[in-house]
């Protein structure tokens, strides 16, 4: 709120406006939506069907970085979010000012007065941030009025899609470095001030160890590293004198960049700074590499600082990593201690969006009972799942053997697994099976119920969901398929309806 205060009435900052930053930094204006989410809205009340219930589900489809997994993150952005909701007076003044295509005022004022009113009574089931998600599974589970069901797609949307693209990214990345410690360093290259910030904290979700983001650190506690750049050494007369005066203002943080001439006369310089930390009682606590050839440079680098017996400083590296990297880094014997990785992480390489999508399950009018509805395509992908969905998941001895979404108001236990796009592929459920259902109350009456996890609490929820895959489900590489699907009832419900809303024949 104050960085939002400070910046009213700067024009070249007011994108600042959308955002807080306290404990959490999440997005607090009800303006950061489509459009269109607001003319649907004013059509509701306009039609009389403010009051009417809706269930809305969100989810994504297809499991990103052709992976086994993917990680939940946002919840907490998307929770501040919704508890926060209200329409202040120069929002509603912009509303007002905005004209349609073909004349006179695109929202009317007694829609106006209805926003400035407004206060959700929305309820929310979501699966926690950090858990194991797959595909056509709901993420967030909304339900009450249509119209503030409507006016919640595009935010909500935004914080999960984005963090969770992020967080399963980093613990892929993290999975590559085999427990050596990651280090997020993306900032400069990131989307913005908020993808740098939302970044940050989804991958320190998934598995990171710190962030070179400081603000990122002061919102969200997450450790801060870094080291320093080419500059530095470059403003300097020699390279030696240049790594000298680094380690006089920082002895107790030295890891010196060595690769701003030639590396490895580099390396050669960093190793008497090194001797002459040691004589003071301090140590040089790293190299960093950060272009060429990482396998080879990182193998000589430590073959000579060995010999000079610093065999306690790390090699750090950086320059475009990613997991394939990381993974082929190993494969090839790089004596890397420490990976800092920056734009594939934060940018989410050859990834670009998660695709998540927020479809209406069901409807009822005022004081009516609820309709499952479903939304058909020509790809049976995107071909929707009616009803109050919950996910259900099956363990053996701790690991996971399958997930199954059923209706809850159907009020049958799933005994059967239907693959949603291919009604030929079923399982039978084990009788021997534990279950639990993911998706948990989190926002009743639009307020929150529990007050926020704590990110180390979710970082570590991470790693445990992580042991209970199976480890063909975390490979990099042409992952097994982990077993999700639709119970029999739903899938009969859906089948159903697909049956009533498609005409029965049509000219070829």
């Amino acid at each position: 709120m104050e960085v939002a205060a400070a910046c009213k009435g700067e024009p070249g900052h007011a994108w600042l406006v959308a955002m807080r930053l306290g404990e959490q930094a999440c997005m607090i204006s009800p303006l950061l939506t489509d459009l269109y989410q607001l003319t649907m809205a004013q059509g509701y009340f306009l039609s009389g069907r403010a009051a009417d219930q809706a269930v809305f589900h969100l989810s994504f489809r297809k499991l990103p970085f052709s992976g086994g997994y993917a990680i939940a993150a946002g919840l907490e952005s998307a929770l501040s979010f919704v508890h926060d909701y209200r329409f202040a007076p120069d929002e509603l003044d912009y509303l007002q000012s905005l004209e349609a295509p073909l004349g006179g005022p695109l929202f009317e004022p007694a829609f106006l007065s209805y926003l400035r009113e407004l206060r959700l009574s929305i309820d929310i089931d979501a699966i926690p941030e950090g858990t194991v998600v797959f595909g056509h599974e709901p993420l967030l589970r909304v339900r009450g009025s249509l119209l503030e069901a409507q006016l919640l797609e595009t935010t909500l949307l935004n914080a999960i899609n984005f963090q969770t693209l992020i967080a399963t990214k980093a613990a892929r990345v993290c999975q590559a470095a085999r427990g050596e410690p990651v280090l997020e360093f993306g900032l400069r290259r990131a989307h913005g001030v908020d993808g740098a910030l939302s970044a940050s904290r989804a991958a320190y979700i998934g598995g990171v160890e710190a962030t070179s983001n400081v603000l990122a650190g002061k919102v969200f506690g997450i450790p801060v590293r870094g080291t320093h750049a080419h500059s530095w050494v470059m403003s300097f007369d020699s390279e030696p004198e240049a790594f000298a005066a680094y380690a006089e203002a920082m002895p107790n943080n030295c890891v010196l960049l060595v690769d701003t001439y030639d590396t490895l006369s580099g390396v050669r310089n960093a190793i008497e700074v090194g001797h002459t930390l040691a004589r003071r009682g301090k140590r040089l606590l790293g190299i960093r590499l950060d272009s060429g050839d990482l396998a080879w440079l990182s193998i000589e680098a430590r073959k000579l600082l060995d010999a000079a017996g610093l065999h306690d400083t790390q090699i750090v590296a950086s320059n475009d990593l990613d997991e394939a990297l990381v993974e082929s880094l190993h494969q090839q014997g790089a004596q890397i201690a420490t990976w800092a990785v920056g734009t594939r992480l934060v940018t989410a390489y050859d990834q670009p969006a998660l695709g998540g999508v927020y479809k209406l399950a069901s409807i009822a009018r005022a004081g009516g009972t609820y309709e499952p509805r479903v939304k058909l395509s020509d790809q049976p992908a995107k071909t929707s799942i009616p009803g109050f969905q919950q996910v259900r998941r099956f363990v053996r001895d701790g690991r996971f053997v399958a997930d199954v979404v059923y209706d809850e108001w159907q009020g049958v236990a799933p005994k059967v697994l239907i693959d949603p796009l291919d009604p030929l592929r079923r399982r039978r459920l084990a009788q021997d099976l534990t279950h639990e259902d993911l998706l948990q109350p989190v926002i009743r009456d639009g307020a929150r119920v529990a007050p926020p996890v704590p990110l180390s609490q979710t970082r570590e929820r991470v790693q445990r969901q992580l042991a209970g895959l199976d480890p063909t489900i975390r490979r990099l590489v042409n992952p097994h398929e982990y077993p999700v699907g639709l119970s029999e009832e739903l899938f009969e419900l859906r089948k159903s309806l697909i049956e009533k809303a498609r005409p029965s024949e049509r000219d070829v």
